[in-house]
């Protein structure tokens, strides 16, 4: 019997991303014990033999759900038996603060895996989001009306990471456990509607399949793509205006009319992480804000999450920390 095609396509996109890694390499991979994770964890150990790539195996508990530590500890026993060279658990707090328990728990988990990263000195971090995972976001970002930016999707790499599962469907991470007798874990939060993207994994994405004929989610993966490469172009051309006008005076209002909208607002969203502002709490309205303000749409002051106070004075647009009060 040949190689089941499931196996092949995720093992396909792994070799993508470790060809160009220097022989020897650490990878980690971030694993929950789902169906994603474990296929990409398989998958990784099976192309790194050839290089020579030390794969680390890593889940993080993030302590929202009964019997966490011992779901852990498990994921920790199936790693090392898929034949990762090392494991490790990480516990995290999650503050769902004004964020969400989503968005707080994706924080949290970042942090710690970029800990994790650092410690294993590992050249890249594999993450297994799917095709299905592209698609939901791609929904969610034109639900919420979020911009370009959002309806590119998740990147295929950033920093230190990469999604080598992007062109993956999620019903071929299954059938690659499958074909490998790997138990993998169904998470009951995949089944919560309290959750948006539950919603949408199980409501609205069938209707759509449904109403408009299969290969949807496809379809809005593929679109993703092609907005990032938009959004990344002029993400580019913002980075060097702004590197043109930033000065210790602020930015000049007179640069920022002469450039175009999109760009404008780019270059102050980067104005204002540069100042300090939360970049998971940066939302359009606040760079809409700070693009009235600099064009004399509005007076005063803006407030921006991460105590960040943008004004404007002697024809530049300033930032300051925000009093706190007493």
């Amino acid at each position: 019997m040949g190689l089941h095609p499931a196996v092949a396509a995720v093992r396909r996109g792994v070799r993508r991303v470790l060809g160009p890694l220097e022989q020897g390499s650490t990878v980690l991979v971030a694993c929950s014990g789902g169906a994603d994770s474990l296929a990409l964890l398989s998958a990784t150990v099976f192309e790194a033999r050839r290089p020579g790539h030390r794969v680390v195996g890593v889940t993080v508990d993030h302590g929202l759900q009964d019997g966490s530590a011992e779901h852990a500890a498990r994921v920790v026993a199936q790693m090392a038996g898929l034949g990762a060279d090392e494991t490790a658990t990480a516990r995290v707090q999650v503050d769902p603060g004004g964020l969400g328990v989503e968005a707080a728990a994706r924080r949290a988990r970042y942090e710690v895996l970029e800990q994790v990263r650092e410690h294993f000195g590992a050249a890249v971090v594999l993450l297994g989001h799917t095709r299905d995972d592209q698609a939901e976001t791609v929904l969610l970002g034109l639900a919420r009306g979020s911009g370009g930016r959002s309806i590119a999707g998740m990147r295929r790499r950033f920093d230190h990471y990469a999604r080598p599962l992007l062109d993956v469907a999620r019903d071929d991470t299954v059938a690659a456990c499958l074909a490998e007798g790997i138990e993998a874990w169904d998470d009951p939060h995949n089944h919560d509607p309290g959750f948006a993207r539950v919603r949408v994994r199980h409501r609205v994405l069938p209707v759509l399949e449904a109403e408009l004929g299969p290969g949807v989610a496809a379809t809005l993966a593929r679109t993703a793509d092609q907005v990032r490469a938009d959004v990344e172009a002029l993400d580019a051309i913002a980075q060097a205006s702004y590197d043109a006008l930033a000065g210790a005076d602020g930015l000049p209002v007179a640069g920022l009319r002469e450039l175009l909208p999109a760009v404008a607002t780019r270059v102050l969203r980067l104005a204002a992480l540069a100042a300090g502002a939360r970049d998971s709490e940066l939302f359009h309205v606040h760079v809409t804000a700070l693009h009235q303000l600099a064009l004399g749409g509005i007076n005063g002051e803006v407030q921006l999450p991460g105590h960040t106070t943008a004004y404007r004075e002697d024809a530049h647009l300033r930032f300051r920390a925000t009093p706190v009060a007493g």
